[in-house]
């Protein structure tokens, strides 16, 4: 129905006539001439209707916002200084000699326009929101970084094989979402978390080298970087151990970038031990553009009569940190507050502080309520460790190691975006030598850190019932700017490591055979050793995109309460299909699906 693009319309088509199609972004009258701004997928053509073409003068009178329309006639030069060198078109009109309108458009419900519409209003009307440039934009960036991804897999062997989405519920950290099965009443399907089994049976097949680009689910709580389906670069590779993984994947990164946005990520990424990075900023996903670092004063505590600090020493896994903040001694009281509130988001009682007024008169040269309750001797080293200096701020955590590290950890990260600390535009850094397992302290037992098909460090496998805390995984994450960009792991393919794995999980030989029996019985059968990683694709688009939220990458996404607005999903269904199902709703559930 077109003969052009408006990226592909220039001063060389003067005196052609061209046929274009899309719609109008703004029509101007301009005493008798009409301008009409056609937008198309790739930009902006300026229309020119003239009174003396009587039947589309008729039609551009009528014309309104968002109109589609098709528009034929010749190309000629706009008139000198009224050229636009934004657009790609900006040096040329077309004169409309015949305008059809396609259809109609009602009065929008928001401008495309405008900045700052309600994120609700604009996934309501998602079709509207996607015309927005900057929408298409980044669905454009998605596509070009599977393309990329796709190609730079395929020239290294790798296969793209399709797992399945209706399987069986395994434990992989979140809830599952689950489906009913009408042909076998009251058993049900789960949406794959990942295809984590999937690919280890692939490598168990032969195959050596697998990915996917695939949809996963999760029913877990949400946030901006969190959605309840979502899409992961899934890859896997056999007779592979963590350099020959890492040699896959940074590549492939790093040319990413280079490619699709001339960044240089550098060559080789930084490599940080978990314990290291917990240490030095408190989660492992540091952003390594943010310069400030967590104190350890755990020792030191231990040795004081205030009873915050000390008990937080003596405490199992408990710690005492401060973060150091130059220059911070400018921060108001209403500013402090303000942090201490952002604490306690991440479960701190408080936030204590000392500003550093003077450092040769001790105590004296100290500001804060709780220097009368410390030694000299404690400050004395507490501002040697920190090297802390005049005009600088100390922020302290002091409570169980785990709700320390998430305080300061981010508070470290607002207060860096707060003051305009960040150095550099991005840094990567690969996170190793994960701990295998993590303690679940509502339940009272052990959960894997990654999934319970992680491989132990050689040096680890002894641990594994006997010190199962210290045992390390053979893990690794890759972070960029403070987000966990890729994640993966070397894997058991040994039946009796993961059956000891499984039983430092609390997971019995009944409930092993039960849950995971085909896979114990795959790797019965010469499975090879395998390993690989994933990348969130909406999250790393998100980044290269500049976006806030994968919200804004990904066409269709749900709300933070996982429902679509546009769809009105999900919603009742009708008591045949409960029936069929062999599904009855409890008592006490109202008619609108919402507990009584």
């Amino acid at each position: 129905m077109r003969t052009h693009y408006s990226n592909e319309i220039g001063t060389d088509l003067i005196g052609s006539e061209l046929t274009l199609c899309g719609w109008v972004q703004r029509r101007r009258d301009h005493g008798g001439v009409i301008f009409l701004d056609l937008r198309d997928r790739e930009g902006l053509v300026q229309i020119v209707v003239d009174p003396s073409r009587e039947a589309a003068f008729a039609v551009a009178e009528q014309v309104r916002a968002e109109y589609v329309l098709r528009v034929r006639g010749p190309l000629r030069a706009r008139p000198a200084g009224s050229e636009n060198p934004e657009l790609s078109s900006g040096a040329v009109e077309l004169q409309a000699v015949t305008i059809e309108v396609l259809n109609r458009s009602e009065p929008l419900p928001f401008p495309l326009d405008e900045d700052g519409i309600s994120e609700n209003l604009r996934l309501k009307y998602r079709y509207l929101d996607l015309r927005r440039p900057e929408m298409a934009a980044r669905l454009r960036l998605r596509h070009r970084v599977t393309r990329y991804l796709r190609h730079y897999l395929d020239e290294r062997g790798f296969v793209d094989v399709e797992t399945p989405v209706l399987t069986r519920s395994t434990p992989e950290g979140a809830r599952d979402y689950l489906v009913p099965s009408r042909t076998q009443p009251g058993h049900f399907f789960a949406l794959p978390q990942s295809p984590q089994i999937f690919k280890q049976l692939l490598m168990v097949g032969g195959l050596e080298r697998y990915y996917q680009i695939t949809r996963c689910f999760r029913d877990e709580d949400l946030r901006a970087d969190r959605q309840p389906e979502f899409t992961q670069v899934d890859i896997e590779a056999s007779f592979v151990d963590e350099e020959a993984v890492m040699a896959i994947a940074e590549p492939m990164i790093r040319g990413l970038f280079r490619e699709l946005l001339d960044v240089d990520l550098g060559d080789p990424f930084p490599r940080m031990p978990y314990a290291e990075a917990i240490r030095r900023y408190g989660v492992d996903r540091p952003d390594l553009r943010n310069p400030l670092e967590l104190t350890e004063l755990t020792d030191l505590a231990r040795t004081v009569e205030f009873k915050v600090f000390r008990a937080a020493a003596e405490m199992p896994r408990g710690r005492v940190a401060c973060l150091r903040v130059p220059g911070g001694a400018d921060l108001s009281r209403t500013q402090i507050d303000a942090y201490t509130e952002f604490a306690a988001i991440y479960g701190a009682k408080g936030l204590a502080w000392i500003k550093i007024n003077a450092l040769d008169r001790g105590s004296e040269g100290l500001q804060s309520p709780i220097v009368k309750f410390l030694p000299e001797a404690f400050l004395q080293t507490m501002l040697e460790r920190s090297g802390a200096t005049v005009g600088d701020i100390l922020f302290f955590g002091a409570d169980r190691a785990k709700i320390v590290n998430e305080t300061l950890g981010n508070l470290r990260n607002r207060i860096a975006a707060d003051r305009g600390l960040l150095q550099g535009d991005w840094r990567a850094v690969w996170i190793t030598d994960f701990p295998m397992f993590e303690q679940d302290e509502k339940e009272g037992r052990w959960v894997s850190t990654h999934h319970p098909f992680t491989a132990p460090q050689e040096t680890s496998l002894a641990r594994l019932q006997s010190d199962p805390e210290q045992a390390l995984a053979r893990a690794y994450d890759l972070v960029l700017n403070g987000n966990e960009i890729g994640g993966g792991s070397i894997r058991i393919h040994r039946r009796d490591v993961q059956e000891q794995v499984f039983a430092a999980l609390g997971i019995d030989p009944e409930e092993a055979r039960n849950k995971f029996g085909f896979l114990l019985d795959a790797l019965s059968f010469g499975a090879p050793p395998h390993g690989g990683l994933a990348f969130g694709l909406d999250r790393l688009v998100m980044l290269m995109s500049g976006a806030d939220t994968i919200r804004d990458v990904i066409a269709f996404p749900k709300t933070q309460k996982a429902g679509c607005l546009l769809t009105d999903a999900p919603n009742l269904v009708a008591e045949r299909q409960l029936r069929e199902l062999g599904i009855r709703l409890r008592p006490g559930v109202l008619d609108d699906g919402q507990a009584s």
